[in-house]
């Protein structure tokens, strides 16, 4: 199963860091939050990923592009013009990368890599949220429920929207982000049947809205409960605690070595 990442938002909310660089790419501990998402989701064996890029793409592209080159002990003769490397490191991962546009809502996003899917099911997150889900136990849950979407849903600070669950099924009442409510929300880690397109109209499809809604009301939304970390990075105070997390060698993310 391929793994596909929304990259390309404006990240206006956190915009100390995203007018140098795409949110995506805001590091934490040295290295983009995007390769922290990558890392978690390669430890269970996901390591085919496309990122749909947006607002300032390129340096995502660049980032990639260069990656072994980034991360390998190189000499540069530039007398000779030559240039050795020593110790070559990279990941075992297969990085797709496509440009969704600018200002291309998320189920847009979703519906612009469509050709890219070959599997009857695929994983989706967000390009700026962490969490020690089980990526495994997440995909079981999906493919033993047999219906087309499924969504994680978490327990942060009530500032997001609440989810109505029965049984693991999200009800109709499907409301995006109203203030204070404190139940559980949509978390960001998805799985969907690639059924999921017929719901997605053109680039100005939000994802979160009526084809969720739509999906709710078929009783073709599940809910796969995570009780444990998930931190998004929405400002600049989030990246900061997750910087932390990671300096204090806490970050309940990590795992791998």
């Amino acid at each position: 199963m391929k793994a596909v990442i929304l990259a390309g938002g404006l990240g206006t909310r956190i915009s100390e860091e995203t007018q140098m660089k795409p949110k995506p790419m805001i590091e934490i501990g040295g290295k983009p939050i995007l390769w922290h998402i990558m890392k978690s989701y390669a430890q269970f064996g996901v390591t085919d990923f496309i990122i749909c890029c947006g607002y300032m793409g390129y340096v995502i592209k660049e980032y990639f592009s260069n990656y072994s080159l980034h991360n390998s002990d190189i000499t540069i003769d530039f007398r000779k013009e030559e240039k050795l490397i020593h110790a070559r490191f990279s990941e075992p991962w297969k990085v797709t990368l496509i440009d969704t546009g600018p200002f291309t809502m998320t189920g847009g996003r979703l519906l612009r890599i469509k050709d890219y899917i070959d599997e009857d099911n695929f994983f989706l997150t967000y390009g700026d949220g962490l969490s020690n889900i089980n990526i495994g136990d997440l995909k079981n849950f999906h493919l033993n429920h047999n219906r087309i979407a499924t969504l994680t849903s978490v327990f942060p600070p009530g500032r997001f929207g609440a989810l109505s669950i029965n049984e693991d099924r999200v009800v109709q009442s499907f409301q995006e982000k109203p203030q204070g409510d404190g139940g559980q929300i949509n978390g960001g880690f998805f799985v969907f049947n690639k059924e999921i397109f017929k719901y997605l109209n053109d680039d100005s499809t939000v994802l979160e809205q009526d084809p969720f809604k739509n999906l709710a009301s078929e009783s073709q939304l599940m809910a796969f409960e995570h009780k444990e970390f998930w931190q998004p990075m929405d400002t600049l105070r989030d990246k900061l605690l997750l910087e932390k997390l990671w300096n204090n060698k806490e970050a309940p993310w990590k795992n791998w070595d």
